[in-house]
């Protein structure tokens, strides 16, 4: 008769546990070999849910402190896309795709402001990150694993794990951190240089890749995600369909077509131009004309936002909202 009370107690005694102290499960033993210094018995995924990439822990290599150059310098298409980043006070600065395809993460700073520069090509997610937390100040790598068929970054500092459609600690040290997100979009390298005469490009990496060719071509064409195996996005929306997402909400980038402006939830969402897509043909620059889309808030400043696919937003807002205007 003791045993009952006895097992609720332990039961009542876990469920008051942290996430990650209250998970029992074992990391497969090949992650500890590769990651000895990741503490994953704090982790607040299910590990099941992480798949290998391909490449291995930087098999795609990480940019660290890239070469800028004036964007009058800039040599590659104009209609090519950019990550365009305008911080007050700092001078504009942008990141050719063409670059990001093949490395995925560029550590950096605008000014005074340490950033992480981050492209997930399989869910066309381009999030810039403020890489300060708290006092530290952290440097990502490419950790070659998906969850979701979203990049999975690490901080060389404590070898954390993080989302990068979310910006959040998933496994390690500062497992339930959460990045500061910067506001950043994309948009053609022509219209970067028309708004900004005195502005800055990254420069082509020392490294021997491809640059301008899509390792992914016709991938936004298709219709289902690589490597993903969860449900398919409500409404009867396409899983590689693009979506204009701030925090939980998205906007059909359809509703934009045409140069529409949507004002809804308090934020202005503005056709800005088109831009070749880098996941169409085989040469980025070659690829459909896609819509760039800027959101603001009513006084007119700028609102971290990312256009991706649809999929990816339902992966990781299954409960979000999204905005189809009826």
């Amino acid at each position: 008769m003791r045993l009952l009370p006895l097992c609720l107690a332990l039961a009542a005694a876990l469920v008051c546990l942290p996430p990650d102290r209250a998970r029992a499960e074992e990391p497969p033993a090949f992650w500890t070999n590769e990651w000895p210094n990741t503490d994953f018995s704090r982790a607040s995924i299910a590990f099941a849910e992480v798949i290998s990439g391909g490449p291995p822990r930087d098999g795609i290599p990480a940019i660290d402190d890239p070469v800028m150059l004036p964007v009058a310098e800039a040599d590659i298409p104009g209609r090519e896309p950019v990550i365009a980043l305008e911080l007050p006070g700092e001078v504009p600065r942008a990141y050719p795709l063409r670059y990001l395809t093949w490395h995925e993460i560029v550590n950096d700073r605008a000014g005074s402001v340490p950033v992480a520069v981050t492209f997930c090509p399989l869910c066309n997610s381009a999030i810039t990150f403020d890489r300060r937390l708290g006092d530290q100040v952290l440097t990502f790598g490419v950790s070659g694993k998906l969850r979701n068929s979203d990049m999975i970054m690490f901080d060389r500092e404590t070898e954390s794990w993080w989302q990068q459609f979310t910006g959040t600690g998933i496994v390690g040290a500062l497992n339930g951190a959460e990045l500061t997100v910067l506001p950043s979009w994309m948009e053609s390298l022509d219209a970067f240089r028309d708004r900004n005469k005195e502005g800055l490009v990254m420069a082509r990496p020392n490294a021997v890749r491809p640059y301008g060719r899509n390792p992914y071509a016709g991938y936004d064409g298709l219709n289902r995600p690589f490597l993903y195996s969860g449900d398919p996005p409500p409404h009867g929306i396409e899983p590689l369909s693009r979506v204009v997402v701030v925090g939980d909400r998205a906007w059909p980038l359809s509703r934009l077509a045409g140069g529409a402006t949507i004002e809804e939830a308090g934020l202005t969402l503005s056709w800005e131009g088109v831009m070749a897509s880098a996941l169409d043909t085989a040469r980025i620059s070659d690829g459909r004309e896609i819509s760039s889309i800027r959101v603001r808030d009513r006084n007119g400043q700028d609102v971290p936002h990312d256009t991706s696919f649809a999929f990816a937003f339902h992966a990781f807002h299954p409960d979000g909202t999204w905005m189809l205007g009826e």
